[in-house]
């Protein structure tokens, strides 16, 4: 790991130069996403860390990562040797990175960040907060006079995702938009979470490994909209879209010398959670600002009857390559040569078969025996391993189709399971069915729902540190707010025609990792004289292990609704299916009978 030493060596040095005490890197971009393009790993290339999460703090003297546990096995491995502490986010004896700071500078010295990289509320919090202890937080790139030779910014041209997909176009979202903003009292809305981008203007890209969206900016006004865009990605027929959309466009850096000169009566609405700091220095101070969550984050997360269609079909899509693929590992385990990579690239192929597949949703998680207790495991050259008939799987993965966007995990026994591995399958299959049968009262936040999902693992002194579920986009991000089940709190409630997960898991470390996940819609349920009630719709087509069920721990209602779900999903799938694939999903989806 000498290279990381230079890299962090090299960022000291003018950290120096700047007279700079600290400086944090978090693992995003300019726009706050979750998969970032290769020009923005800023974290990646000074740490060697590539989780999902994390933020590194440099010192003159010190380094350290915070990460969450879904990485406390694999941050260590990818550390060893850099020099960098782990500090594990969620532990108690782990303090968080600003009163870590705290101890380790003094009074009167600074901290640099990236504005570009941080959130107008992220940056504001850790400026109120450093100021306590007299240290100053100070806007400063820092590594772009280090990581000087980087990968280019994509230049791949954006296209129209059709109205037959979306059910709404992109003129009748904007209308949408702006009553949502008169109701905010704002004339002007500066958007830059590349998926709110998509979805308002019915474009996508592919920017970004995994997400089909465009790295652009936006500004809408009371009667202009305005897409900021590399003008490269614009062919003759989306610049002709556009403009029948009313969007007209500029250059992608353009933003910052619009915003600048907007006038001083302008009342502009932000979000705050996801415009990053150097935009919001962009607005006149004069100007009124409002911050607050984007009104298209609401919008997008209730899905059209239109989009819930195009999702069953890209269900049902999922659902066919799913069998085939099983059906191909379980032929070939006997030859000793499937790897966790070789795997995930024939589940890749499968996928691809299927009409309107675009690409992955995310990287597909196949974790064999102990990887599988890593929660967001990748398997690479390194780590790859032989799969047997010793052990579990489990496969985590997920597709994107201009009809939807899925995602699926199913944990299988590629042998005969231990005793343990039963229990443990089970606990999880009952917190799974909990949940997924839930009746609530509209009005009901994710975090109310939690415990369905956990109990019967907290009973027994068992617990998982992931969340249950997420928000799903439609032919969008895998992971899509504002809707989650966890148990953190989040203030949305659950409602009508928004999808998230249902993915409870049990890992054990060194061993093997089970988790079972289905997506679900939410739905109306009943009304009675205590209000609305909904519930949620299983969209996820695709048998669960039996064998790795314990049936002594299963109740009658538990069992009765797992023979149910095999029965749709054997319903709506085999017709799609060839006699052979038709009777081994018919074996995989028979009933249990006590």
């Amino acid at each position: 790991m000498e290279l990381i030493r230079n890299r962090i060596s090299l960022l000291r040095d003018e950290m120096k130069k700047q007279n700079i005490a600290a400086c944090i890197i978090p693992g995003t971009d300019p726009h706050a996403s979750e998969y970032i393009a290769e020009c923005w790993k800023e974290r990646e290339w000074i740490s060697g860390f590539d989780g999902s999460a994390g933020t590194i703090v440099v010192t003159l003297t010190k380094a350290a990562l915070w990460t969450d546990s879904r990485y406390f096995l694999q941050a260590p491995k990818q550390l060893e040797g850099t020099g960098i502490e782990l500090m594990k986010q969620g532990l108690a004896e782990t303090p968080d990175i600003l009163p870590w700071l705290a101890i380790y500078l003094r009074a009167g010295e600074s901290v640099g960040v990236n504005p570009q990289m941080f959130s107008f509320n992220a940056y504001s919090s850790m400026k109120t907060e450093l100021e306590i202890n007299n240290i100053e937080l100070v806007s400063i790139d820092l590594l772009s006079q280090v990581w000087t030779v980087r990968p280019p910014m994509p230049l791949q041209p954006l296209y129209v995702f059709e109205t037959k997909y979306t059910g709404k176009s992109a003129i009748k979202k904007l209308e949408l938009l702006r009553f949502e903003m008169k109701k905010a009292t704002t004339d002007t809305f500066v958007i830059s979470a590349l998926d709110d981008i998509a979805w308002l203007f019915n474009i996508r890209g592919s920017d970004v490994n995994y997400n089909p969206v465009v790295i652009a900016y936006a500004l809408v006004e009371e009667n202009n909209a305005t897409l900021f865009v590399d003008i490269e990605k614009l062919t003759p027929e989306t610049k002709l879209y556009l403009k029948n959309e009313g969007v007209s466009t500029d250059s992608y850096l353009a933003i910052y010398d619009v915003l600048s000169h907007l006038s001083p009566s302008t009342t502009v609405l932000v979000d705050g959670a996801k415009l990053n700091q150097a935009l919001y220095e962009s607005i006149p101070a004069r100007c009124i600002i409002r911050s607050a969550m984007s009104p298209i984050l609401k919008m997008k997360s209730i899905k059209n009857e239109v989009e819930m269609a195009g999702v069953r079909c890209a269900m049902r899509k999922d659902a066919v390559a799913l069998t085939r693929f099983f059906m191909w590992l379980e032929a070939n385990l006997p030859s000793g040569n499937l790897t966790e990579i070789s795997v995930s690239d024939k589940l890749r192929a499968f996928r691809s078969e299927q009409k309107n597949f675009v690409g992955e949703s995310f990287g597909t998680i196949a974790g064999y025996a102990a990887h599988g207790a890593i929660v967001h495991y990748h398997a690479v050259e390194a780590s790859d391993v032989k799969l047997a008939a010793d052990n579990l799987l489990l496969l985590d993965s997920g597709g994107q189709y201009l009809d939807g966007t899925t995602d699926i995990t199913r944990t299988v026994a590629l042998g005969i399971p231990t005793e343990q591995q039963k229990k443990d399958n089970t606990l999880v299959l009952k917190g799974h069915i909990s949940l997924g049968t839930a009746k609530f009262p509209l009005g009901t936040r994710g975090s109310q729902l939690d415990i369905l999902a956990r109990k019967a693992m907290w009973d027994l002194g068992l617990n998982y540190g992931h969340g249950t579920g997420h928000g799903i986009g439609h032919f969008l991000y895998v992971h899509d707010g504002p809707q989650s089940i966890r148990m953190d709190e989040n203030p949305t409630v659950l409602l009508p025609g928004m999808m998230i997960s249902n993915e409870p898991g049990m890992y054990r470390t060194n061993e093997y990792g089970i988790r079972i996940e289905n997506l679900v819609h939410v739905i109306p349920a009943q009304k009675t004289e205590f209000g609305q009630f909904l519930e949620f719709e299983t969209l996820t087509l695709f048998p669960i292990d039996q064998q790795l069920i314990n049936w002594d721990m299963m109740t009658d209602v538990e069992i009765d609704w797992l023979n149910k779900y095999h029965q749709m999903v054997y319903e709506r799938i085999s017709a799609l299916l060839n006699d052979e694939e038709s009777k081994w999903l018919m074996r995989k989806c028979a009933p249990y009978k006590r």
